[in-house]
């Protein structure tokens, strides 16, 4: 049983120095972050630090100890700089990190946006780290996307022909600015704008930059839209099924003509056989009747009028969508964000958001091996690129660590990335699922299938027919526990960019993927070699 209470002391002085060491235990996450910073080479970020001449002032903060800091705020989910500051004063922890010697915020904010090419090479030499320490399944990756909101507010979208006629009033305004003052005071002043003009250069800067982002994305899509349709066309030229998506114009029409082709090939047929009857059984001098009625010239035929009829009421909906699409570039709709020109309106399950299409790959063990930042709000494209970097990764571990199970297997990746190319295209063997996940473990269950796939099937047969295997099956079941965990908890470290522009969020999912997988390995309980 107690006797009284412990004494209270805060005003107590300690009669020995503070020594850090004891404030937490040694297994703690921040000791093995500053660790693991020490075995990283770090000469990417001291680079800048050299090129600075300080004349006067206080010294600068070692790159190492800001490296730190960064990654334990990462890890702990903090991304703002004010915040890490403030943490940095009343955290042990964060005391830690920065050696009791609290930096800025517009220090941490600088050193970030100073560094962003750096972070790409940090992110890779975590990932040696964590093969060193023996994590990295690379016989099964996946490939996943997910979105994540912009340092943009969604308000801030212009339509391109607001843009337009925001250019030409800020350059006329300016030059009306102009020579009223040139008018006014000569050649005693410079071209200044007046007080309450709202800084002109850096709004045209701006809405340039915007207007800048709409033509290359105008560019893309319609680059994607002519592959696309050209896929399509070919596949139904060819008697292929066509892949699921939005049926273009052109797709509709290619199929009407190519099924018109085929009633008017077999109607000539018949036509033609029918007119070999009838010379025989003249040359044989027989009767005529006995071959019975003919068959209607081609160009009277009923079903042969009618697709004649139905194709060329396609044809006129593909003009008119074409007329339509004109007037819709021409009326400027496509639109631009003033506040990052570099985001994109993505669609999600809970509505719309402004930001980019991060794409992850992922090892079994969810270890996250490759990054890549889109500014589409599809996958299709994504897959490619994704699989190449994921090769990369796994290249360079394993020359870093000599160890030979780090080859990637089999790629796996759901229906957002099926196409032909993807298919097709150099790279690791790969299972792309042809439809939701419930109707693809539905397909394997009902119509199972074994063995290879059947000789001169189309790289969706053959996609479809593996699958359907117990092997396929099994594999592509394991795509949702692969990637899909890795991207929870990736968006636990961040949930939204700091930064402005496509570079700047790259870097930042560079650096919130290195301290995701430093989390793997402190979790894992490895040591660093």
């Amino acid at each position: 049983m107690a006797k009284g209470y412990r004494p209270v002391l805060r005003d107590q002085p300690f009669l020995l120095p503070v020594d850090m060491r004891d404030w937490l235990p040694p297994d703690h996450l921040v000791w093995f972050v500053l660790d693991a910073v020490i075995q990283i080479d770090t000469s990417a970020f001291h680079r800048r630090a050299k090129k600075l001449k300080v004349v006067s002032g206080r010294a600068a903060f070692d790159p190492d100890l800001l490296v730190g800091l960064l990654l334990y705020a990462y890890c702990r989910g903090v991304r703002s700089s004010r915040q890490i500051e403030r943490l940095c004063e009343v955290d042990v922890a964060f005391r830690i990190a920065c050696a009791d010697d609290v930096p800025d915020h517009s220090v941490i904010a600088r050193f970030r946006q100073n560094h962003d090419k750096a972070f790409a090479g940090l992110f890779v030499q975590v990932l040696r780290l964590a093969a060193k320490a023996g994590l990295g399944r690379f016989g099964t990756i996946a490939i996943d996307g997910t979105k994540i909101a912009a340092n943009a507010s969604v308000d801030a979208n212009r339509a391109e022909a607001w843009l337009r006629e925001q250019v030409e009033v800020i350059l006329t305004e300016a030059a009306r600015t102009d020579a009223a003052e040139d008018a006014e005071h000569g050649d005693r002043r410079g071209d200044e704008p007046p007080e309450d003009f709202a800084d002109p250069d850096a709004r045209a800067v701006k809405i340039r930059a915007a207007l800048a982002e709409i033509e290359a994305e105008r560019r893309a899509a319609e680059s994607a839209r002519e592959q696309a349709t050209a896929e399509q066309v070919s596949q139904v030229a060819n008697g292929q099924r066509r892949s699921k998506g939005p049926s273009p114009a052109a797709v509709e029409v290619a199929a009407l003509r190519a099924r018109l082709d085929r009633l008017l090939a077999a109607q000539q047929a018949k036509v033609d056989a029918f007119a070999a009857k009838v010379a025989a059984i003249e040359a044989a001098g027989q009767r005529r009747h006995r071959l019975g009625r003919p068959p209607a010239p081609v160009e009277k035929h009923s079903a042969i009028v009618a697709a004649r009829a139905t194709l060329a009421r396609a044809e006129a909906r593909a003009a008119d969508r074409a007329r339509a699409q004109a007037a819709r570039t021409a009326a400027g709709t496509t639109r631009a964000n003033l506040t990052d020109p570099g985001s994109r309106l993505m669609p999600t399950r809970r509505g719309w958001v402004q930001g980019y299409n991060v794409q992850i790959a992922a090892t079994a063990d969810q270890l996250i091996v490759a990054t890549r930042v889109g500014q589409h709000t599809g996958d299709r494209g994504e897959f490619v690129p994704m699989a190449a970097a994921a090769e990369r990764a796994a290249a360079d571990c394993r020359q870093a660590t000599g160890r030979d199970d780090l080859t990637i297997g089999v790629a796996l990746a759901d229906a957002g990335y099926f196409s032909e190319a993807n298919l097709t295209a150099p790279g690791p063997d790969r299972l792309i699922a042809l439809g939701r996940g419930s109707r693809q473990h539905n397909d394997a269950v009902r119509r199972p299938t074994a063995g290879p796939p059947p000789p001169g099937a189309s790289p969706r047969e053959a996609m479809d027919h593996r699958l359907r295997t117990t092997e396929g099956a099994r594999l592509y079941k394991r795509r949702g526990a692969t990637v899909e965990p890795a991207i929870g908890n990736l968006k636990k470290i961040i949930t939204r960019f700091s930064g402005r522009g496509l570079q700047a969020a790259t870097a930042e999912i560079d650096l919130a993927a290195a301290a995701f997988n430093l989390l793997k390995i402190h979790r894992a309980g490895h040591a660093t070699a």
